[in-house]
């Protein structure tokens, strides 16, 4: 079959949402005619419904160096990256695009999209049925503090040195039914590794996780270390032997774990594992079970 019917063929079976059957024609097509950048972008944007994104960024890199005024390459290039949380490459490719479509809007919606993930950080803090008058947020230049207080419980206080410095009148925090999301803005427009600062080092700890998939265990001040496997493990032994829910079998355990905690093991257990450019943030457990916290940063 003709590269051309190929393509034909291809571009149906997207109209019809046959990605899987367009990546399928395209790559057939290209296996006959290499050199055509739009068969690299067209398959790309089939990548992307797929969510097969880094398979799309990759298309898009060869389309581009085959053809680089090919604006549509960059177009996908950047909605490829954006959708992986590449903020400042998928802003890059964009620009490059704006410059050589002029007149599509779409570059230029998602250049504003990117630079809103640019200039803050996202912290969540996963709290049920606390009432918003319990809450208490502040903002300072390097500062962050957030106290909840719930009756005949202890109150939960998270107040970190931030990694870096922030513009206080443009942060803001909304509290949602299972959560209090906090829109840090940043004083510039820097990649933050972390969240919070190292005060001897200038730098943020990071935590090492050998594989995708598996919990990192945290280092405390002490050899001792909490392994995160193990008390997922137990966790789903605890539920299966009291027939507790998800949530409640998770909250007593964690509970109990930390009323017989020591000091060192408890510092543990408040933290949060934090992987930048993207990535997982895994919860920590905290003074009280029903509160844990989830950090998301952007570069």
């Amino acid at each position: 079959m003709a590269s051309s019917d190929l393509e034909s063929k291809a571009k149906e079976a997207f109209i019809d949402d046959h990605f899987e059957l367009a990546v399928s024609l395209y790559s057939q097509a290209i296996d006959i005619c290499p050199t055509r950048a739009d068969l690299f972008a067209d398959r790309a944007q089939a990548y992307i419904k797929l969510n097969a994104l880094t398979d799309a960024v990759a298309d898009t890199n060869k389309a581009i160096e085959l053809d680089p005024e090919m604006a549509k390459a960059y177009l996908r290039k950047g909605t490829a990256c954006f959708k992986l949380e590449e903020y400042q490459t998928a802003k890059a490719a964009l620009e490059t695009g704006a410059v050589l479509a002029p007149g599509d809007s779409r570059f230029t919606n998602l250049i504003k999209e990117c630079e809103l993930k640019i200039a803050e950080v996202i912290v969540e803090i996963f709290a049920k049925r606390v009432p918003p008058n319990s809450i208490k947020v502040d903002f300072g230049e390097q500062i962050l503090s957030v106290r909840i207080d719930i009756p005949e419980e202890e109150a939960y206080h998270f107040q970190p040195r931030l990694f870096g410095k922030i513009v206080p009148a443009k942060c803001r925090y909304e509290v949602l039914s299972t959560k209090i999301e906090i829109r840090l803005a940043k004083a510039e427009p820097i990649h933050w590794t972390s969240l919070e600062y190292n005060k001897e080092t200038g730098v943020t700890h990071k935590i090492n996780v050998s594989t995708v998939g598996k919990g990192p265990t945290y280092p405390s001040s002490k050899p001792k270390r909490v392994d995160w496997d193990k008390l997922e493990a137990q966790v789903k032994e605890e539920e299966k032997e009291e027939k507790l829910d998800g949530d409640a079998g998770l909250n007593k355990f964690f509970a109990d774990i930390y009323r017989g905690a020591d000091e060192d093991m408890r510092r543990a257990m408040q933290k949060s594992f934090f992987e930048s450019n993207g990535t997982v943030f895994k919860p920590g457990c905290t003074a009280y079970p029903h509160v844990k916290l989830s950090v998301k940063t952007y570069p």
